[in-house]
């Protein structure tokens, strides 16, 4: 299973990678057939904005998974290995609840935005919705993965405040 939610994770990588370079491509071309040539590709800004959504919440489920995200651990830092447990605990049930409304929420957006369509290229506005849909049901499955290892104490739990958890600054 973790093979696989590894090679998911580096073909994630990989799609943000092109991803990125067709919004340079799109953006930097139209600006210089504007300035050049005096006209533009109308639907390149269209298409990297879609590009830009899809690519923040795919880069922010990578983030989730490799504990990227900006944390202020300076209190669960100072309470005990008990008491840090039980805030990971609190704080990933949280974060579950949070994630469930982004899901409906998302959900809801996307069923609205399946009968609206974008202007110039003329694609389902479902596209903006499911940019925030599918990764937060990824985010969820990390979060629920993550704390179940937390419940049943497995060492490689990523419980904040512990240096030794899943960091790699801290590994031997």
């Amino acid at each position: 299973m973790k093979r696989l939610v590894d090679a998911l994770e580096t073909l994630t990588e990989w799609t943000m990678g092109l991803m990125l370079a067709a919004m340079v491509v799109l953006v930097f071309g139209n600006v210089v057939l504007r300035y050049v040539f005096n006209s533009g590709i109308v639907a390149a800004e269209e298409l990297a904005r879609l590009l830009f959504v899809w690519m923040v919440f795919l880069g922010a489920t990578v983030a989730l998974r490799t504990h990227q995200h900006i944390g202020l651990e300076m209190l669960q830092e100072r309470l005990s290995p008990k008491a840090r447990k039980a805030c990971a605990v609190v704080s990933h049930l949280l974060m579950l609840y949070a994630l469930w409304l982004f899901v409906q929420g998302s959900w809801f957006q996307l069923l609205i935005g399946l009968d609206t369509y974008s202007t110039v290229l003329r694609f389902p506005m479902a596209l903006y919705a499911a940019a925030g849909f599918f990764p937060a049901l990824a985010m969820s499955f990390a979060v629920l993965a993550n704390l179940a290892k937390i419940l049943r104490g497995s060492p490689d739990a990523r419980v904040p405040g512990d240096p030794a958890a899943g960091d790699p600054a801290f590994a031997e």
